[in-house]
């Protein structure tokens, strides 16, 4: 029997820092984690910290030389000159940078062995999800690639199918990348079009090569896409993949820049419909994956604190399996602490009002209706590689 689910958290994780005028500041972290402990989840999970990943850890994804040069960048920041992605706008050199990206790829990797050998069947490290590096640069606000770095971990202890799922408004490159042919690993990205959204990958032609050809799924959806569409594409794509796939591991990234709120992109969905597809991967690694095993990573978000702290604090809770009440009362604690910290005040519910409501793909669709046309393009893409019908 596994034990409880898992936190994985250390305090010296918010070092992971670009600079006062970065828009990923690490009080997202820290007000997440306050408020995690406001709504006594610390009784219902396991807080664990653990250790940073080594050299030979990173190196399951990364380069040599560019694990030397985060470190020598992290040493002297001032170094940095834009070579291997570091001492750039979206990814300036800061002090102790590789120290701190190593303990949040640690804290993933440590996931990711948690569910493997049994000591629980859910682990949460809401610091990770950085999914944008690649094997040899920083890219996209991302230095090590702790998603891809978790995944690698479970491959290394004898996992032959794991299955990763990015709800990140972003396509999870990084982690597509690194996997591109081998076929043990499937990733499947939601994410808003290339067109209008870095990193401008993530097309539905992309489907891996080689005997990774098909394990490649990506759902690229127009600018402006709301709760029903964003839960529409959802399980039109991803259940019948993880039903055929049968993986032994499930790892999830939860960016949630996916909000009407959020600076840096353009979808529209609200926290409740992130709250319910969190709820949906919850329930599909219960449905389709070896001993219900679920690493759940963070990701973006940029209003770091209307949103952020909300969303992820419901990911811990159910994956606590003791789900928040949306419409429960913040406590009042935390927005005192929101208020201390930032001079903003904080949000009074758990929810934003609304209740998301979405058309299965069963039921047909229209083929003049631009999300409908995303979706149709994606299954016809990828789903006759897996011998499933578009």
């Amino acid at each position: 029997m596994t034990g409880r689910a898992q936190l994985m958290w250390d305090d010296a994780v918010t070092g992971y820092n670009f600079g006062p005028s970065h828009p990923m500041d690490p009080v997202r972290l820290s007000l997440t984690r306050e408020l995690v402990r406001a709504y006594g989840l610390d009784s219902k999970v396991d807080v664990i910290s653990a250790r940073s990943a080594g050299d030979s850890t990173l190196r399951l994804v990364h380069h040599s030389d560019y694990i030397d040069a985060v470190r020598r960048c992290s040493a002297d920041p001032r170094s940095a000159d834009g070579s291997y992605g570091i001492g750039t706008v979206d990814d300036p050199a800061f002090a102790g940078m590789h120290e701190a990206s190593a303990l949040i790829a640690g804290q993933s990797v440590g996931a990711a062995e948690a569910v493997w050998r049994g000591g629980t069947s859910h682990a949460v490290n809401f610091a990770g999800g950085l999914h944008h590096a690649m094997p040899g640069s920083a890219s996209g606000f991302c230095v090590y690639n702790d998603a891809s770095l978790a995944i690698a971990r479970l491959l290394e202890l004898g996992a032959e199918r794991v299955a990763y799922v990015d709800v990140d408004v972003h396509h999870g490159d990084g982690v597509q990348a690194a996997f591109w042919d081998d076929p043990r690993v499937l990733t499947i990205s939601l994410h808003e079009h290339p067109r209008t959204l870095f990193p401008q990958t993530g097309w539905p032609e992309e489907t891996g090569e080689g005997a990774g050809e098909g394990c490649a799924v990506n759902l690229p959806l127009p600018a402006g896409t709301g709760d029903e569409g964003w839960l529409r594409a959802f399980h039109s794509v991803v259940p019948e993949l993880l039903a055929d796939f049968r993986p032994q591991a499930l790892v999830t990234q939860h960016g949630a820049d996916t909000h009407f709120e959020d600076p840096l992109a353009h979808l529209a969905v609200s926290l409740d419909a992130q709250r319910a597809v969190q709820a949906s991967c919850h329930d599909l690694a219960h449905d389709y994956v070896d001993q219900g095993r679920w690493v759940a990573l963070g990701g973006g978000g940029y209003s770091v604190v209307d949103v952020v702290p909300r969303s992820w604090t419901h990911l811990v809770s159910i994956a606590a399996h003791a789900p928040i009440d949306p419409a429960s009362a913040v406590p009042e604690e935390w927005r005192n602490e929101v208020f201390a910290r930032t001079r903003e005040s904080a949000p009074r519910r758990m929810t934003d009002g609304r209740t998301p409501n979405w058309r299965s793909w069963d039921e047909g669709y229209d083929p003049a209706d631009r999300l409908d046309q995303a979706i149709l393009a994606t299954r016809k893409a990828s789903f006759p590689l897996r011998g499933l019908l578009a």
